[in-house]
């Protein structure tokens, strides 16, 4: 008899709970301000026993040095005095009682002197060893207090480079820096829940889009195929034709722009030159068509990434650089190359007069330079959108500026 499996564990609970209750002695809580008011008040209270401590032994040192005795009565036939400290006794001979005890006081002070000095210069130099050992200190216990941020900062880079799964789940104290990374955390994972049902629901939304069009594509074709159809019905269904094709690029457009807005996950080497010139022969004969040269020189630069959607970008961009060009006498300059450590892909291109306030504006969905989102046979409005999102995913940049006497300047900058 076949043993019954086990069911299914329970996935392990995240280490950090951000609805958890509140202890029952808040003020007892180990916050940051506690643990920092201990810690600096132990670092100065064991400072101050220090340097109280070596004050001390100094002060006693120099006091000893000081109660050494000043002079001594050596027997002889003539009562005589001597001195190890103080060389005016020594040299003096019969002095007076008055002269004597102004040497002796002289030699006095002159021994306090030299105490007070020792003392001063030893001090000082306990001091600076106690300073460079507090700085020490200080800095090695605040690199261990502000750990956990050089954590929350990391962590919110990765973030910042479209990896919503990373968490910081922080452990240790529960303190102000766990309550903000356990915030963090909590917030991460709404923005996640919200950008995956996003590009679940505007991928399933473009997947279930797809099939009518096609349906209606097909029909179309065919009533257009009967050489017996009435002229204004093969008009009717050329524009119907039209209008669906311009449908499904939209739905195409929103698909690939819900996919690139993700990480690239499998990277494989790609050149950009290569990409450059499919896409040079892709729109070469509507280049053609509208007496639009396209020129420029392709040099490798090779880099990790998708080389479907890499493809994409150098259309797009070669595209547009086509359609909103001059009528007459127009050119598009497309060059790839290795710059500074980056791959650089260029597409220049004589064109209309973009005012530099409204380049930004090119990049967002169905925004075109001066243009209706309706009425324009050009493309949908989102060949930018999607480029953007595809460098961003292969963690590049793209930029914009307009070109002396007409037309844009588009350069993309991807890592190699």
């Amino acid at each position: 008899m076949a043993a019954t499996p086990a069911p299914p564990q329970a996935p392990p609970k995240p280490t950090w709970d951000p609805r958890r209750s509140e202890p029952p002695f808040p003020w007892l809580r180990p916050t940051i301000r506690i643990r920092l008011t201990l810690l600096y008040g132990g670092m100065f209270l064991i400072a101050g026993i220090l340097l109280l401590s070596i004050i001390y032994l100094l002060a006693a040192q120099a006091i000893n040095t000081g109660n050494e005795p000043l002079f001594k009565i050596v027997d002889g036939d003539q009562l005589r005095v001597t001195s190890d400290n103080c060389q005016a006794i020594n040299n003096a001979t019969n002095l007076t009682y008055p002269q004597f005890n102004e040497a002796v006081s002289a030699c006095i002070d002159q021994q306090r002197r030299v105490a007070l000095d020792h003392l001063l210069s030893r001090s000082l130099l306990a001091l600076l060893g106690l300073a460079v050992i507090a700085f020490a200190f200080g800095y090695a216990m605040a690199g261990r207090v502000l750990s956990p941020l050089g954590r929350i900062t990391r962590t919110a880079r990765a973030v910042a480079g479209s990896d919503l799964s990373r968490r910081i789940e922080l452990d240790g104290p529960d303190d102000e820096l766990k309550e903000l990374a356990d915030t963090f955390d909590e917030m991460l994972e709404r923005l996640q829940r919200a950008f995956t049902a996003q590009q679940r629901f505007v991928g399933n939304a473009s997947h279930e889009l797809r099939t009518p069009l096609a349906i209606n594509r097909t029909l179309l074709e065919v009533h257009l195929s009967d050489p017996t159809a009435p002229v204004e019905l093969q008009q009717l269904g050329k524009t119907l034709l039209a209008t669906n094709e311009r449908s499904e690029q939209l739905v195409e457009g929103l698909l690939l722009l819900a996919r690139s807005d993700n990480q690239i996950v499998e990277r494989k080497p790609v050149d950009l030159a290569e990409v450059a010139e499919q896409a040079v022969d892709q729109v070469h004969a509507e280049a053609e068509a509208k007496g639009v040269v396209i020129r420029g020189e392709q040099k490798p630069a090779v880099v990790q990434g998708n080389g479907v959607l890499l493809e994409r970008i150098a259309l797009n961009l070669v595209q547009n650089a086509v359609r909103y060009n001059v009528p007459e006498d127009g050119w598009v300059e497309v060059t790839t190359e290795v710059e500074h450590g980056q791959a650089v892909l260029v597409v220049s291109n004589t064109g209309p007069v973009v005012p530099a306030y409204e380049v930004d504006n090119l990049f967002e969905p169905f925004r075109r330079l001066r243009t209706e989102r309706t009425g324009s046979d050009k493309g949908v409005g989102l060949g930018l959108s999607i480029v953007r999102s595809v460098v961003r995913a292969h963690g590049g940049h793209i930029s914009a500026r307009p070109r002396e006497g007409g037309g844009l300047v588009m350069r993309v900058t991807l890592p190699v």
